[in-house]
């Protein structure tokens, strides 16, 4: 617990420590891990697995925390947004209207000049083609005769090439604004370096040397700096990958114009051999990428640029990954999958706050040894299933009534476990603990105390008759099977829960108090399993049809016998006759209606449990006419009881029969 502490102005004075009053606890924790651990080993109680349930605590959030739900619903919000903010055709928009400027301007400067120059010009003009692409490289070749049309023109072409390049390059469009040569040099200058420096990479070699030099020459480009050549990579793939998706979104006609315009703009054959090679690069580096799906841009809204358009599905793509991240729906996902940088840019930082919480909540579950990762996803670890039966036992022990219960001393005295608090004199033969005290208090009492003893004698010297033993209270041991019923009517009727809280509960109590005990659980549908505690928390149920009691009490008798010293008791939890056995060569054998073979197979394995000694208790869930009949003529033989629990009481009679059956006699 956190405190506050007092400083004494007198340093030789204690210092006082009490309650923290500082305002929120700066050592608390931003979650409960045990509640945490307790809401999923409710899921798995009830049929879920650990992955599902940890996913389903995450999507709730926990302590007030916001969960991936509401992350999710925030981000839902934004790309229904990202989706109207414009129309991505906006660039042939733009282009149309410069090109009539342009044209309005050529024709007005023709009508004012005089000869067939200007006449076949002006015939030109009306010959070119409807579409804007076509129109603009018809135009490539021609003579303007407006200064202002032939400007008009050529600034089609600069801020097409612009366009493109800030597209792929966040700071390009602020390196072109004065377009000229130097300028462009610049560009094929960095186009050819980056192309290097990736193939590079591509090919494995150390490129950190070369990724420094590359920033400190073209960092300009490169406002978002980054840090390593990954980084790079990822940030210029991004944008391409937008740039495809943007083109894909278009209509066909608008995406052949739009694909004419920009291979016109980049006409330079160099620029276009880079960036040939550079979209070569990214998508070798980058496979995995989404390139070719559309965008769902909706229609209307303001009419966006090249760049525009690729930056707004570029914005799109990272709330679709966040929003795949944040659902966790692939195998071996983790919170550690999500773009905590590319979260915290789109949601802001209380939504960051939340979710790393989560995610350390995730860690916490596994380095606390709550949680474990195995090749086949997270499973709950032996701590956590303890966890899940002391929640459990609590449950139990809250519906029974504690006078009475745990009083299971057998007060013989023997070589056991309890000292009574007696000694007595040691005798051949014993092998009980010696009082020490007592037993060198007896040597002294014979020898004598004091000078007379002897002068110079500091030593005791022991005699057989100085010698007591301890003598104790030995507590019965047993030897418990829990046989359960795992087949899907337990899933169907809602039993399934409650059965494994039961079992886990009693593990629970065996565990803790009564340690000399020895439980073993066996699961049995078509054939029966011997079953961790671990194993019992997990198990999911399954579809396969069958009953085999027989094999359940097989296994248990085995179990007995390694503990002959113990007493004898097998409790069996069941909603249904038993409909299936195990055959001479191992298989199991099922039918439904029961056989005559079958209960033939059980009834036997119940005579070879009477004859050992066993109890044997049947708890029977549900109202089968069949069962009931059943488990009456297994009580008769055997001399043990049947119980009809309400589903809600399982536990509670489970638990109470055992400390009862356990008191028992051969």
């Amino acid at each position: 617990m956190s405190a506050e502490r007092y400083e004494s102005p007198d340093p030789h004075r204690n210092v006082r420590y009490g309650p923290w009053r500082g305002g929120p606890d700066p050592l608390a924790a931003p979650y409960d891990v045990r509640a945490a651990i307790d809401q999923i080993g409710s899921d798995v109680m009830s049929a879920g697995n650990v992955r599902d349930s940890l996913r389903d605590l995450m999507r709730r959030g926990l302590d007030g925390r916001g969960g991936l739900d509401k992350l999710a619903q925030k981000l839902r919000k934004l790309r229904a947004a990202a989706r109207r903010r414009g129309d991505l055709g906006g660039t042939l928009d733009q282009v149309r209207a410069a090109l009539d400027q342009a044209l309005a301007a050529e024709r007005e400067a023709l009508a004012g000049a005089e000869g067939d120059e200007a006449r076949m010009a002006e015939m030109e003009l009306d010959t070119l083609p409807d579409d804007v692409a076509g129109a603009v490289r018809a135009l490539d070749s021609y003579e303007w005769t407006s200064p202002e049309a032939k400007a008009t023109y050529d600034a089609i072409q600069d801020m097409l090439r612009r366009e493109v390049l800030d597209a792929q390059f966040a700071g390009m469009k602020q390196a072109l604004e004065s377009p000229d040569p130097e300028a462009m040099a610049r560009v094929k200058d960095m186009l050819a370096d980056l192309n290097a420096l990736l193939a590079a990479h591509a090919r494995q070699e150390d490129t950190t040397d070369q990724f420094a030099d590359f920033m400190a020459r073209h960092g300009e480009f490169f406002p978002e700096q980054p840090e390593t050549v990954e980084e790079l990579i990822d940030d210029l793939a991004r944008r391409q990958a937008a740039a495809q998706r943007m083109m894909a979104s278009l209509s066909p006609e608008q995406r052949e114009q739009l694909g004419q315009l920009m291979s016109q703009a980049l006409g330079d054959a160099d620029l276009a051999s880079e960036m040939a090679q550079l979209s070569d690069n990214l998508r070798s580096l980058r496979p995995g990428l989404d390139r070719d799906s559309d965008a769902g841009m909706r229609p209307g809204g303001a009419s966006l640029g090249y760049s525009e358009a690729v930056e707004a599905v570029a914005e799109l793509a990272d709330l679709e990954a966040l929003e795949n991240q944040l659902a966790q729906g692939y195998s071996g996902a983790t919170l550690d999958d999500v773009d905590v940088d590319t979260l915290e840019k789109r949601l802001g930082n209380e939504a960051l706050r939340d979710f790393q919480g989560l995610r350390d909540l995730e860690r916490e579950l596994e380095e606390q040894g709550f949680l474990t990762r195995t090749d086949d996803g997270l499973r709950l670890t032996p701590r956590a299933v303890r966890r899940l039966g002391q929640t459990a036992l609590k449950r139990v022990f809250a519906q029974i009534a504690a006078a009475g219960h745990g009083d299971h001393e057998d007060h013989r005295t023997g070589a056991a476990d309890e000292p009574t608090g007696l000694t007595r004199p040691w005798e051949f033969g014993d092998e009980l603990p010696i009082d020490a005290s007592r037993t060198v208090a007896n040597a002294l009492r014979r020898s004598g105390l004091g000078p007379s003893a002897g002068a110079g004698n500091t030593g005791v010297t022991l005699d057989v008759e100085d010698f007591e033993v301890t003598e104790t209270e030995r507590r019965t041991s047993a030897a418990v099977a829990l046989c359960v019923d795992l087949s899907y009517s337990m899933f169907a009727d809602g039993r399934w829960g409650p059965m494994k809280q039961t079992a886990l509960a009693l593990q629970h109590l065996i565990e803790t108090r009564f340690r000399q005990d020895a439980l073993q659980v066996i699961g049995f549908n078509r054939t029966a399993q011997r079953l961790s505690p671990v194993e019992l928390a997990e198990i999911e149920p399954t579809m396969l049809q069958g009953t085999n009691l027989q094999h359940a009490l097989l296994i248990a008798s085995r179990h007995l016998r390694r503990h002959p010293d113990a007493e004898p008791v097998v409790l069996v939890v069941t909603d249904g006759e038993p409909t299936a056995h195990l055959t001479g060569d191992g298989g199991a054998y099922f039918r439904w209606p029961t056989t005559t073979e079958t209960l033939r197979a059980t009834i036997a394995q119940v005579d070879e449990l009477g004859r050992y000694g066993a109890t044997l208790n049947t708890f029977m869930l549900g109202d089968d006419e069949g069962l009931a009949r059943f488990v009456d003529a297994i009580a008769r033989r055997a001399g043990g009881r049947v119980f009809t629990p309400d589903i809600g009481r399982l536990g509670e009679y489970v638990v109470a029969d055992y400390l009862r059956a356990r008191r028992g006699r051969r």
